[in-house]
């Protein structure tokens, strides 16, 4: 449940470390408007608290209000903890401070909550406070004693009028809202026939969320076209420390690679190398790269069939073996046709003639 979220503007800084005798004002943050959003105390555990701030920090970066970096405080967490014994009323809470990342913030509120019962449990009052986390050793330190709301000293402002939102305008403003995360997962389901896990992870950002629906478009197997996403795509964009926006192979190349795996002019070992040709060399279509390096697969049942004759001819042991119910055996067989055919026979194909001739 949110108890509100509201602007204010964020304040200028004192420094004191860097000037000896001196304090610098530190204002480059001054007049940005930093949105505060607070929860009613409805989390039990650091677990339940990590996964809301992620799910937060995925929507103001989905919908561009926020470029979510938390090393350079564009997005931070305070928590308040407090610790209670089953059925009794909350405790008295502290609030840790400008947590900026997801790992401390677990750190941060699972040794608060073992600091908080120790001291309960010998004896003495927890006193609120607000803390901050040193990552360093693991450990919070209290700031300063927390105020209660009446501290602030806070009073009303005369010169404020009353502001009325018409329905009218949050209606439109809701329909002109950009599709959310959870919304689209839920429509990759629907219209794709994608899995719950993989169309939540093909909406962690916009960026991939658009990549994958393009490409799945273009060619009509999104299944498969989210496999190579998560997989080979991710995968050298994740050695490249790099993400989507950065992938030098556009959606419809990954269509037309994922169509000739569709169609089985290549196997996934051959579209791998495709793959791996237009990632330096993104130019390049996808056939030529197929055409100049040979990676047709074999579709000539009469050539396949020679080979496999070959094969087996060559190989009575594995044959015997595979008839008396060593399944293993036809593995065996399989690895010599492939490597007959230079890999470019059509596994499926192989194994279809084999088993019938073996038969």
């Amino acid at each position: 449940r949110l108890v509100r979220a509201h602007l204010e503007e964020d304040a200028g800084k004192s420094l004191h470390e860097d000037f000896i005798g001196q304090t610098g004002i530190d204002l480059n943050r001054a007049g940005t408007p930093l949105l505060e959003i607070v929860t009613e105390p409805d989390m039990r555990s650091s677990a339940e608290a990590v996964a809301y701030a992620k799910e937060l920090h995925k929507i103001v970066t989905w919908i561009g209000i926020c470029d979510g970096n938390m090393q350079e405080g564009s997005f931070r967490c305070d928590a308040n903890v407090s610790v209670r014994k089953p059925g009794a009323p909350l405790g008295t809470r502290r609030e840790i401070k400008n947590l900026n990342s997801f790992k401390f913030m677990q750190q941060a509120i699972d040794y608060e909550i073992r600091w908080q019962i120790e001291e309960l449990e010998d004896g003495r009052a927890i006193q609120q406070a607000t803390v901050l986390f040193n990552p360093d050793t693991g450990e919070t330190r209290a700031m300063r004693s927390k105020e209660d709301a009446a501290d602030y000293r806070y009073f009303p402002d005369p010169d404020l009028p009353p502001l009325v939102i018409a329905p009218e305008w949050v209606e439109r403003v809701r329909r002109e809202m950009t599709e959310l995360p959870r919304v689209m997962a839920q429509r990759f389901v629907t219209d794709y026939g994608l899995s719950d896990y993989d169309a939540t992870t093909l909406t962690q950002s916009r960026e991939v969320a658009a990549y994958f629906e393009a490409a799945a478009q273009a060619c009509g197997q999104p299944k498969l076209v989210g496999n190579w996403i998560m997989g080979e795509v991710s995968r050298r964009l994740n050695l490249a420390e790099a993400d989507i926006s950065a992938c030098p192979i556009t959606p419809a190349q990954l269509a037309q690679l994922v169509g000739r795996i569709q169609d089985g002019t290549i196997s996934n070992n051959a579209a791998r190398q495709v793959l791996d040709a237009l990632w330096s060399a993104p130019e390049n279509s996808v056939d030529a790269i197929i055409e100049a390096k040979g990676l047709k697969q074999m579709n000539d049942t009469g050539a396949l069939e020679k080979i496999i004759d070959a094969v087996l001819a060559a190989n009575p042991k594995n044959v015997a073996e595979f008839r008396a119910g060593n399944a293993k055996a036809l593995n065996a067989l399989v690895g010599q046709i492939m490597k007959g055919s230079q890999g470019k026979a059509n596994p499926q194909q192989v194994n279809t003639l084999l088993l019938q001739k073996l038969a």
